[in-house]
């Protein structure tokens, strides 16, 4: 029995003729000077509404805090029970991570009196929780993450909210749409959020719980927030104005879903050192966040192979973390360098450098081997170009598909040397790979079902 075996690390972006590489504050920016207006009105406990304005302000908190924002504004009295100008400020503090946009802390004035507790009973303890604001309304029932990325199609996540983890939310990608605000008044692309939220133990659970539906703009931050409310208030927020400009819009499509259950069969032929075909079948066996474990088994041919491998899909890209591959054959395959073998599809679409997807795959990005600890592992130098869409056929149908070609060279192994050509399909991932070996030989790769 012939094994392999390999540990993969992270490779930063290089981006030529195309956007800057994805970034956690694309979706809530903070330069400095950046302002934001907000009104929000609640129909039970602010009828009248709070005009909010929002800033990054000049002096910061220590790191560990990350980066903050601050508000103003006046309420305007809520249900007759709140004083006719009380205070609305506050800060909140955010942090950038490569799963998105987490919220680490925040100080406050006290929410509309009139608002229900939202904390759970006990004796000489101050509630933190609060929906008395425009910024308490978006982390609320979500705070690792606020918002996760990359936003690709089928994207759900669950996440925890509250100052003690209380709230509960899960949390699904709707897509891009267009969008009228007062800030945008003949509208712009938003990437919509969809959250079921759930509080349970306090006096305000039906205040605390409901459904929100959020309008992110890449460029600016939320510019439209609906909270429907279990008892049956709405909460609403529109942006009025901001100096805050859009950015482009970024492909959604996700052309390697990490969806549990998701399976396929493909067929490895090379008519030099594989004359017989491999079929195997691929699965995501299981899904943890924005990570996944996919296996690979063979179904018939020469190889009898098995492979187990780790991905994860974040803002810096679809990348294998961990991967273990083993076969029992006949067949010697050409020396490759670095102990590597070729057992798999997937073998053959991971071999080289990360990420084997930047987390938008705009047409024109370029990614370039570098990192050391690919090059440990590998030994391979080359780059990797995002063509676009084509369509190709494929024993399982015909696809609208991604093509990604990567150029890549071993030291002393022609085998492991050539180019590489892959095909995407969203929502299905890998429909077709051709490898040009060096050697003169050529592995084609296509799925059968």
């Amino acid at each position: 029995m012939t094994r392999g075996r390999l540990v993969l690390g992270l490779l930063a972006l290089a981006v030529l003729g195309g956007p800057a590489p994805a970034a956690a504050d694309a979706f809530l920016p903070h330069p400095p000077g950046a302002q934001w207006t907000y009104v929000w009105t609640d129909t039970t406990y602010n009828p009248q509404g709070t005009l909010e304005t929002v800033t990054v302000p000049a002096a910061t908190r220590p790191a560990k805090c990350g980066w903050q924002l601050a508000w103003t504004g006046v309420r305007s009295g809520s249900g007759g029970a709140a004083p006719a100008s009380a205070p609305d400020t506050g800060t909140m503090c955010f942090r950038d991570e490569s799963f998105g946009l987490l919220n680490s802390s925040w100080s406050g004035s006290l929410p509309p009196s009139s608002e229900p507790g939202l904390c759970a009973p006990g004796p000489g303890t101050a509630c933190a929780n609060s929906l008395g604001s425009v910024l308490y309304d978006v982390i609320w029932g979500g705070r690792s993450p606020v918002l996760s990325e990359p936003l690709l199609q089928g994207l759900s996540w669950g996440s925890k909210g509250g100052a003690d983890g209380s709230v509960s939310s899960t949390n699904a990608y709707l897509g891009l749409r267009r969008v009228a605000v007062p800030a945008f008044p003949h509208g712009v692309t938003a990437a919509v959020v969809r959250s079921e939220i759930t509080l349970a133990g306090t006096p305000g659970d039906d205040y605390g719980s409901g459904t929100r539906t959020t309008w992110w703009v890449r460029g600016v931050g939320p510019v439209r927030l609906e909270f429907d409310h279990v008892d049956g208030s709405v909460t609403r927020a529109e942006l009025q104005s901001t100096n805050q400009v859009p950015a482009p819009v970024l492909p959604d499509q996700d052309f390697f879903p990490l969806r549990l259950g998701l399976k396929g069969t493909y067929r490895w032929t090379n008519a030099k050192h594989l004359r017989t075909p491999e079929v195997e079948t691929v699965k995501v066996a299981a899904v943890v966040n924005r990570s996944a474990r996919i296996t690979a088994r063979s179904v018939s041919g020469p190889l009898r192979a098995a492979g187990d491998y780790v991905f994860s899909d974040q803002l810096d890209g679809l990348r294998t973390t961990y991967g273990s591959t083993a076969a029992a054959t006949l067949i010697t395959f050409p020396h490759l360098g670095h102990r590597r073998h070729f057992f798999t599809p997937v073998d053959l679409m991971t071999y080289g450098f990360n990420p084997v997807l930047p987390p938008y795959p705009v047409p024109g990005t370029v990614i370039r081997s570098g990192n050391a600890r690919d090059f440990r592992a590998f030994g391979v130098t080359g780059k990797t170009r995002i063509l676009g869409l084509r369509t190709v056929s494929v024993p399982a149908g015909r696809f609208r598909a991604l093509e990604v070609r990567s150029v890549l060279s071993q030291r002393g192994s022609p085998f492991g040397s050539g180019v590489r050509t892959m095909w995407f399909a969203a929502g299905r991932g890998l429909v077709k790979l051709i490898f040009a070996h060096r050697d003169h030989s050529t592995s084609v790769v296509t799925l059968v079902r």
